[in-house]
Formats: structure tokens, sequence, C-alpha cells
């Protein structure tokens, strides 16, 4: 959609993007470390990493990799926290429920293309009471292929009557504009998300970049 045209459909990544999962990240991990008599970790030093997942959350906490002895007690000890206290903490990013009631008013369809398990992502969404807003929800448990693969995101599209090339994907990562990009989409950066290297987003290739909610919430009007 490189037009003004009315978008068919917006489709946001989740963590990072949509919603702000960073604090229950952070509560996770730091009450693992200290089960292990092992100091807090800084905040903003976790959080930086919470877009990748358990795996980045287990490496950064403990040094371990997947292939190494004591790694699959602790990931699997870190994703019990967290499904245990989901939503404690998460909430929508500041402004984003505005974003989300306008593009409903303007009957303009949104859903969530996401890497996260739908074991944790469905409960998540419901907990903050978008699953009846939400057009789609799809998790890599609903296709072959995940992030940066466009078949999430054509199956999004699938599933709410959407053109592809008219759509907008919004992510805060470098695979969501690769898969955006593949999909034929108009890619959106939010540089306000957990990104390691902030200043790498303007290498992603993506069509325009948001530093907040606020600009993201201009670009789409």
């Amino acid at each position: 959609m490189k037009t003004k045209a009315k978008p068919s459909a917006v489709l946001f990544d989740l963590d990072g993007t949509l919603i702000d999962t960073a604090p229950d990240f952070i509560r996770c991990l730091n009450q693992l470390r200290q089960q292990h008599n092992l100091e807090p970790l800084a905040p903003e030093h976790i959080r930086r990493s919470v877009s990748n997942g358990a795996r980045a959350m287990v490496r950064l906490g403990f040094n371990l990799e997947p292939e190494q002895d004591g790694y699959l007690h602790k990931h699997t000890a870190f994703l019990d926290l967290y499904e245990a206290g989901i939503a404690e903490e998460t909430t929508l990013f500041e402004g984003m429920d505005t974003l989300l009631r306008d593009l409903e008013a303007k009957k303009i369809p949104w859903g969530i293309v996401t890497n996260k398990p739908v074991r944790f992502a469905a409960p998540l969404i419901t907990a903050l009471g978008l699953e009846k807003r939400c057009a789609t929800l799809i998790c890599p448990d609903h296709v072959t292929n995940r992030k940066p693969h466009p078949e999430p995101l054509f199956l999004a599209c699938k599933e709410i009557n959407a053109e592809p090339g008219r759509a907008i994907y919004v992510g805060d990562h470098e695979r969501d504009i690769e898969a955006g990009r593949k999909a034929g989409m108009y890619t959106i950066a939010v540089r306000y998300g957990y990104i390691e290297q902030p200043e790498t987003v303007d290498l992603w290739q993506a069509d325009t970049i948001a530093d907040t909610v606020s600009d993201l919430a201009k670009l789409l009007q």
C-alpha cells in the first residue's frame, strides 16, 4: 500500500509493538534468578531483549544456550512463571487503546501476528480485553513457517478477507519488517519497542518508522 488509500487491515506484532509485556518478563526473570541466589538484573537490560522471547531471557539471565546443561530446566521454569502471571503488569502501550478505537471507528479491521505461542498469546489478549476486538490472532501454532516468513501474514489476511497488498504490518523487530515486505504489505517499524540496537531500525528497509505511539497513530490516520 504505497498510497493513502484506506488500508484493508492493520496487523500488529504483539510484544513491544501493541502491548508492553516487559514488566512481566522482568519480574519473572529476576524471580527465577533469585531462586538461584543471583542478584536481579537491571530492568532496562532485560527490556531490550524481550522481543526475542524465553530463549533470550535464559541466555541473558543465566548465560545458557539451548544445547547446554541446565538450559531446558530454566527455560521451562521461566515459562511456567510467566504463564502463572501472564498479565500481572502487562498493558497496552500508552495511547494504543485510542489508536485501536480509531481504527474500529473507521471500520478498519486490526489483528495480531506474533511469534509468541498461542499458549501465552491467547490468554494474554483475553486478560487485556482484546479478544473480541481483535479480528485475528496468528501464532506459530497456526502455520508451518513463522516470521520472518510471510505465511503468518497471508493467513491473517485470509482470515479477515483483507488484501495483503493493501494491508499494513507494524513491528518492532527486523523479522517483522522482513515478513511484511515479503507479503507485499506497507511496513511500519516502531522504535519504541524492545530493540537491542535502536539505531539499526533505519537499516530494516521499513516503509516508514514511528518513534512513539503518537507517531504511529498519525501515520495510520
